[in-house]
């Protein structure tokens, strides 16, 4: 079989979990309400340990096997928050409430890994112990980090950490994953440029922001071109720009401006800092403006490590044999960073179809890769866990 048996006859129930969580979908660390549900269903399935409260809203849960002779502890996590997106998929489990939807499929993690810690509880064949991580805010709030930093990895003796993520493009039942850099580091900066505002008639009095802002958007775009190596990957991308002025006529005194740097190399994420408030300072100078930039590391580098690789590799080719364990990185970001940042692991791509791609209004989880999932979960732990 490509999948576990005992995820065929579970699909119904965890398709159910899985349809409740997109009904009532919950932002960032605001997720009390699937926080709950998530503890109570472990608790049903009769986990050895339920802890809420990590990271502010994470829920963990420990799951024994049959022996404990070899000491190592497995982690598997999922993430749980949904996105501030208006719903267009005209479902009858859509989303009941304006303004936030599930348009990444966390929906879907959740309810696989309940799924699959469902089947752990009830089996237990595996030496050694099964930590299932249940993660809020993975969208923007570093839920990752905050329960890293909350002792969970110590706490819970969690020696590898696995995660998954559905994406649409790759067929059902199909994987994908590489070693090292599989996504982006993700900062994030602000920049103020400050002038001399007045009449637009007149600009020889003013120090025109909009031109010193203008130019520091086109020498952003040469880090990229000319300074970092063409082999390595880097964006910057400026994606706001605001004046202090809505009128035709006005040059105005301030413009303000947000933006993007991506990156897959910690060297090349310290290089780009640097030369951009280089470029910034620079620029204003030149034109006899102040500019102030606000440079913030977000989330790291997500590195697969090698060994770990390979044994997501060899579940993913047990649960269904078709597996891409060469696939491209991508420049997104994804907060598990932060658990591989203290733990070796792997993070891994598994397929949603021909589905509206992810933080789009109209996406959802294809409840039919749910058996797929869960059953790459349960495989980790079997796999990596061993009965005697």
């Amino acid at each position: 079989m490509p999948v576990k048996n005992r995820f065929a006859d579970l699909l119904p129930e965890i398709t159910a979990w899985r349809q409740d969580f997109h009904a009532h979908p919950e932002l960032l660390f605001d997720v009390q309400r699937t926080a709950a549900r998530v503890a109570d269903l472990l608790r049903d399935f009769g986990c050895d340990e339920v802890v809420t409260g990590i990271g502010r809203t994470g829920v963990v849960g420990v799951i024994n096997g049959k022996t404990n002779t070899s000491g190592r502890v497995v982690g598997l996590r999922a993430d749980m928050d949904a996105l501030p997106i208006i719903e267009q998929t005209g479902l009858p489990y859509a989303s009941k409430t304006h303004g936030k939807m599930h348009a990444c499929g966390h929906d879907g993690h959740t309810a696989m890994l309940l799924g699959a810690a469902k089947y752990l509880a009830e089996t237990r064949q595996f030496d050694g112990r099964a930590v299932v991580i249940f993660q809020p805010a993975e969208e923007g709030g570093g839920g990752g980090r905050e329960m890293v930093a909350d002792g969970m990895m110590d706490r819970f003796g969690v020696s590898e950490v696995y995660g998954m993520h559905n994406m649409p493009g790759i067929p059902v039942g199909h994987f994908a994953i590489r070693k090292g850099a599989m996504m982006a580091a993700a900062d994030q900066f602000d920049i103020v440029v400050t002038g001399k505002g007045g009449h637009a008639a007149k600009p020889n009095d003013c120090i025109d922001t909009t031109l010193v802002a203008a130019q520091i958007i086109v020498a952003a775009q040469t880090i990229a071109s000319r300074n970092v190596d063409p082999l390595k990957s880097v964006v910057v991308s400026i994606c706001t720009v605001e004046t202090d002025s809505t009128a035709h006529n006005v040059i105005p005194q301030v413009v303000r401006m947000k933006g993007t740097v991506r990156t897959m190399d910690a060297g090349v994420q310290d290089y780009v800092q640097g030369r951009l408030a280089d470029l910034v300072a620079g620029v204003a100078m030149a034109f006899g403006a102040k500019a102030e930039l606000n440079y913030q590391r977000g989330y790291p580098v997500t590195v697969n490590s090698d060994a770990e690789t390979e044994f997501a590799v060899a579940a993913a080719q047990r649960v269904s044999g078709q597996v891409d364990a060469n696939t491209a990185p991508l420049m997104g970001a994804e907060d598990f960073s932060f658990m591989l940042n203290e733990r070796p692991g792997a993070y891994i791509f598994m397929g949603n179809g021909d589905t509206a791609m992810v933080h789009h209004p109209a996406y959802n989880f294809d409840d039919n890769a749910i058996p797929f999932g869960a059953s790459w979960y349960a495989e980790m732990v079997e796999t990596r866990l061993p009965a005697g």
